[in-house]
């Protein structure tokens, strides 16, 4: 398992500084929010990706994937009633699976509750039928592209549509692309199921479905900085044989950005560690 540091964490920095600090801290990688990049993400050029992605490899850190792929630039929805608003949308996420891919991620965490809520009015069923063509389009760009698109489970306090795995699952399914999976945020399983973090690890990591795991505690700070324990959530994944990434993303910084972060890697190198002598 490779453990990287969602980057929005340290967003003060420039991006070099990123990945030099979480490379210090003992992160495999970066788990990059494209917002942080640019305003236009899906418009940053080629020479700049590459600049960005020597940044990662002088500092011996791998850039993981891409997440919240959607708040800049403003205005998208994969589920507004407005069709060139989607078709907008579309392009941006196939432009983005480029960016992954040039950056050197394997993998795209499709979360963005407030681009995907069911629009005032709307008939639930409608809202699926259009999320479900924009992660059609998305997953066929990811095949050709040779990564992979997960769809993120969120708390029904952020969004309307796809609140749980059995939910994520569905979409999935009904699809039905190789490219196109799920994955587990704990802070969003806390929160929004009914068995616990270990588990849905246990129900669902022998399906294939799980792609990725993000670690936060469901007070939305790092792990270890709240009441969620997290030994027996890492002990799961290794007992099932995890071998994807796990990305640290903390959305309250205390102390600060780079306090959280080097308080999290600490906590969850000192479970792994600990596991591995078990």
């Amino acid at each position: 398992m490779r453990i990287a540091l969602c980057n929005e964490v340290l967003a003060e920095r420039d991006f070099a500084a990123q990945c030099a600090y979480a490379a210090a801290l003992g992160y495999d990688g970066l788990e990059v929010a494209p917002f942080t990049l640019a305003d236009e993400p899906q418009r940053i050029a080629a020479g700049t990706c590459a600049t960005l992605r020597r940044a990662a490899s002088d500092a011996g850190i791998a850039i993981t994937g891409l997440h919240w792929l959607l708040v800049k630039p403003t205005g998208l929805s994969i589920t507004t009633a407005d069709a060139a608003v989607r078709a907008r949308t579309a392009d941006v996420l196939r432009a983005l699976v480029e960016l992954c891919v040039e950056l050197g991620g394997r993998y795209l965490v499709h979360g963005s509750p407030a681009q995907r809520r069911i629009p005032a009015g709307e008939a639930r069923a409608t809202a699926w039928g259009r999320a479900r063509d924009a992660f059609a389009a998305a997953a066929e760009a990811a095949g050709q592209a040779r990564v992979t698109y997960l769809i993120e489970p969120l708390p029904p306090d952020e969004t309307d549509l796809v609140n749980t795995l059995d939910e994520a699952a569905l979409m999935v399914r009904e699809i039905g692309h190789p490219a196109l999976r799920t994955m587990l945020d704990t802070k969003s399983a806390s929160l929004a199921e009914q068995e616990s973090i270990p588990e849905l690890i246990a129900r669902w990591l022998p399906t294939g479905l799980i792609g990725h795991v993000q670690l936060n505690d469901r007070n939305r700070r790092g792990p270890g900085q709240g009441s969620d324990r997290f030994a027996a959530v890492l002990d799961a994944l290794m007992a099932g044989g995890y071998a994807g990434d796990v990305a640290i993303e903390p959305f309250d910084y205390v102390p600060d950005g780079p306090g959280c972060a080097a308080r999290s890697i600490g906590y969850v190198r000192g479970l792994l560690e600990a596991g591995g002598r078990r």
